[in-house]
């Protein structure tokens, strides 16, 4: 047996170095990792030294250093720029893991990849990680070239795989988790498209009658002479506030600006004001809040932030992540800030020491039945299994939920728009009756 010198990190994140007494470099890895530790380096004693922080005071190394990150990122501006979308990246993912399956190693995996791939950003990402590993990079750190492209989930899981000698089995469950994520987020993003639609042909239903078929009505009514009704006169006159156009000062040009035009104007300053306010940290802390309690959407977004949870913490737990690790991504990935903020809390208590089931209690956002499996998970060491459980149930009361929203909102919005278009058509032929009761008369 020989000796390998490893460094390594502990459940806590916390970085360790030691030696280990194995057959070969593989065994040593697999008895690091029975001990709770996930190797980051491991090297034969004798054959070569870990690389550690010990140079960074050396002027020499420093200026290596400094040269080599200018070249970085002199690479990711230019070169590293790529667009994928969810369904690229997990077709991608799915081809990798069953080459690597089938015994290609992941240099001829890449290669065959980049030939047969017509996509050419898809093509160039394949060449640069191949090139990357050739020159004697890990493909984790391969990958991290690329951060618009592969987040730190991705990044991350691929790296327990490797440390762990499972790629292909953590690539397998890569694609599962983005097929699912996608999955859901389909359902959620259908259920709002039917409204805005609705909401959009109602706007330019109301629009097209009131500017052009209303006041050739009330010209017709006002050369008759006839005694309009109070909901005619409504009309036409929110028809006149339409088309009436305002005097605007530019310069020295003098611009007359119907108030159709201004009222869209102002609506669409009003989305994109929203949309700002909601990129700044207290825009999306308290857009989120009020979203939360909204009746309906309330519940969806809540399931839904419960299964991404429970979906991302599961998955980098069972592929060999760090808790602790595990948990700050899951906080990144939430997508809802009332989520991220009580993740981030359980972070801290795990930190100290505290189970996961004591800080998901306290955070208040849980439902009981979620920390029951989370207990009975830490209880019985199937916690990866538990939160896998967990976020199955959450997507199919999702989907529930989604059918259930979308089979309320149908109905609604179809009367509404009915509504909406049958007092327009009352207010125009009320009169009109009664010009040609008048004239029968």
């Amino acid at each position: 047996m020989a000796t390998y010198n490893y460094i390594a990190l502990d459940a806590q994140g916390q970085q360790t170095t030691g030696t280990v007494q194995a057959t070969n470099e593989a065994d040593a890895i697999q008895d690091l990792r029975s001990q709770n530790l996930y190797p980051t380096q491991v090297v034969e004693d004798g054959k070569a030294g870990l690389v550690t922080g010990a140079g960074k005071d050396d002027p020499k190394s420093k200026a290596k250093s400094t040269e080599k990150k200018g070249k970085k990122a002199i690479k990711l501006k230019t070169k590293n720029i790529v667009k994928l979308n969810s369904k690229q990246r997990m077709i991608l993912t799915r081809q990798l893991a069953t080459l690597i399956a089938a015994g290609l190693p992941l240099l001829r995996s890449l290669t065959v990849l980049g030939k047969q791939e017509e996509h050419p950003g898809l093509r160039r990402v394949l060449e640069t990680l191949a090139d990357g590993i050739q020159g004697g990079s890990t493909f984790s750190q391969s990958l991290a070239q690329y951060p618009a492209i592969f987040d730190k989930l991705y990044v991350n899981m691929v790296k327990a795989g490797e440390l762990g000698g499972v790629l292909e089995v953590v690539l397998e469950r890569l694609a599962e988790y983005m097929e699912k994520a996608e999955k859901l987020k389909k359902k959620v993003v259908g259920a709002m498209i039917y409204p805005v639609i609705v909401l959009v042909l109602a706007i330019g239903i109301m629009t097209f009658l009131m500017m052009f078929v209303v006041p050739k009505f009330k010209k017709m009514f006002g050369e008759s002479g006839i005694e309009l009704p109070l909901l005619s006169k409504a009309v036409f006159n929110f028809s006149d506030n339409m088309l009436k156009r305002n005097l605007f000062f530019l310069g020295e040009t003098d611009i007359f600006i119907p108030n159709v035009v201004v009222l869209f104007a102002l609506l669409f300053g009003v989305i994109v004001g929203f949309k700002m306010y909601r990129g700044t940290e207290a825009g999306r802390d308290l857009t989120d809040r009020v979203f939360m309690k909204i009746p309906l959407f309330g519940s969806l977004i809540e399931k839904t932030s419960i299964a991404r949870f429970a979906r991302t913490l599961g998955t980098l737990v069972t592929s060999g992540v760090p808790i602790l690790q595990a948990l700050n991504i899951a906080r990144e990935t939430s997508g809802n800030v009332v989520y991220a903020n009580a993740i981030g809390s359980i972070h801290d208590a795990v930190k100290e020491g505290e189970p996961l089931v004591n800080p998901m209690q306290s955070a208040g956002v849980f439902p009981p039945i979620v920390i029951s499996m989370v207990d009975v998970g830490e209880e019985t060491g199937q916690l990866p299994d538990m939160l896998i459980k967990v976020a199955d149930v959450y997507e199919e009361e999702v989907d529930g939920a989604v059918s259930a929203l979308t089979s309320i909102i149908e109905p609604l919005m179809i009367v509404g728009l009915a509504l909406l278009v049958g007092t327009i058509v009352m207010a125009l032929f009320m009169p009109l009756i009664a010009m040609i009761d008048e004239l029968s008369g």
